[in-house]
This record gives C-alpha cells, sequence and structure tokens, in this order.
C-alpha cells in the first residue's frame, strides 16, 4: 500500500460510523444499484453528480466499512482558489485536503495528462478516484454538461467508471437535514470502460456525456 493511502484510509474509516448513522436517520439515506459493483475485481474511477459540499461524503458512506474501494480519492482545485471563500479556506485545498485523499487538479493546461497527473497516478497505484465531470456544483439544481477528463482518465488507466447519482442534497441545510425533511439516494449504475466509449475517436467530452447520461437515468429512479 503507497503510504499516501494511511491517512485518508484511517480518516475515512474513523467518520464511516457516525456518517453512515447520520445519513441514515435524518436523511433517509436509501442506496441502491450496488450489485453491479460485485463483478468489479480492481479499482474503479466513481463519477458523481455534484450538487452540494457534502456530496465527497456520500460514496463512502454507501459502500461497506471493509468495502474493498476504500480509501476514496478526490479531486480538488488548488489552494489560492478557495482564497474567498471565508472559513473554508482553512480547511479546503492543500495539507487538509491530501489528508482526507484530495489531490489538486491542474485545469486550464488544455493537457488532460498534465492536469489530472495526480490522479492517473492513484489510479495506476491502485488507488479508487471519485470525480465530478462537471467540474464544480451545479447552481440551479440541473446537470452540467460534462468535461472530458474521466474519460481520459479511464483510457490512460484501463479502470471502469461507475457513474453514481446522488440525489436529494441540493440545497440542504443544516436546519431540514435535521428535522429529517430531506430524503437522500445514492445509486451505483454498471461499470463502463472508455473502450467502448470512446470506440475510434478521442472525443473525451462525448464520452463522458455518456456518463453523465447514465448518472441522469438514476437520478430519475422511482
Amino acid at each position: 500500500m503507497p503510504l499516501y493511502n494511511i491517512c485518508p484510509l484511517i480518516l475515512q474509516k474513523i467518520i464511516w460510523i457516525p456518517t453512515r448513522l447520520s445519513l441514515k436517520f435524518f436523511g433517509h439515506l436509501e442506496i441502491s444499484g450496488l450489485e453491479n459493483l460485485d463483478g468489479i475485481k480492481a479499482n474503479v474511477i466513481f463519477a458523481c453528480n455534484h450538487s452540494s459540499e457534502m456530496d465527497p461524503f456520500f460514496v463512502p458512506a454507501s459502500l461497506g466499512f471493509f468495502s474493498k474501494f476504500s480509501p476514496m480519492f478526490y479531486t480538488s482545485r488548488e489552494k489560492a482558489f478557495y482564497v474567498n471563500c471565508g472559513w473554508r479556506q482553512i480547511f479546503y485545498g492543500g495539507l487538509f485536503f491530501e489528508m482526507w485523499g484530495s489531490y489538486q487538479v491542474f485545469p486550464g493546461l488544455q493537457d488532460y495528462g498534465k492536469g489530472l497527473a495526480n490522479h492517473i497516478r492513484i489510479i495506476n497505484d491502485g488507488g479508487n478516484v471519485c470525480i465530478y465531470p462537471e467540474g464544480g456544483t451545479t447552481k440551479d439544481g440541473k446537470l452540467r454538461p460534462a468535461k472530458g477528463g474521466v474519460a481520459y482518465l479511464s483510457e490512460q488507466t484501463g479502470r471502469p467508471i461507475v457513474p453514481v447519482s446522488i440525489s436529494g442534497v441540493f440545497r440542504i441545510s443544516l436546519k431540514s437535514f435535521l428535522l429529517r425533511r430531506r430524503h437522500l439516494a445514492v445509486h451505483f449504475s454498471k461499470p463502463l470502460y472508455a473502450k467502448d466509449l470512446l470506440l475510434e475517436s478521442n472525443d473525451y467530452k462525448s464520452a463522458a456525456q455518456v456518463v453523465m447520461s447514465m448518472i441522469e437515468n438514476g437520478l430519475n429512479l422511482p
């Protein structure tokens, strides 16, 4: 196990029980589609919609305590990006994020390989990555167009993408959560492989949009 796995593994295990219990009790959390993970032998790329700062907690909390997909690694912006984010700048980006398992992406380089260098390394080391193809949180509750990074990651590493649909969390407040007014749900769809999405082309954005379509289908389940 790479040394950088140890701290995220410990921290994520410590909070698993309180997170799982609180999401179940206060958020009426429903989890579906776990059977779609049964045939996967190694690490994966989880691709989720992004509607809340709570989203990073959902995938680990929805998997088992002893899940083979633990620890989870995430994408984040550089620390300077959060400098005008109030109290968040204390925790967001930098060392604290890395301890949790969140590593910087390098946007604006017009080069997926350089922009996602940290996460390619993590996946090739056997780590599981959770990525948000929209590139940021939704402002209106609707899915945003996908960026191509998730398809590039899959193509470069050969690992499958598991679309994950998280619902019920958009604009959630602490009050509505504690008063149990929200019904949260997480759905895991069947894994997708870049070789099937890209075929003969290198159109990563179109391939990523197929992933987003799967996420949307999961959001519309009854």
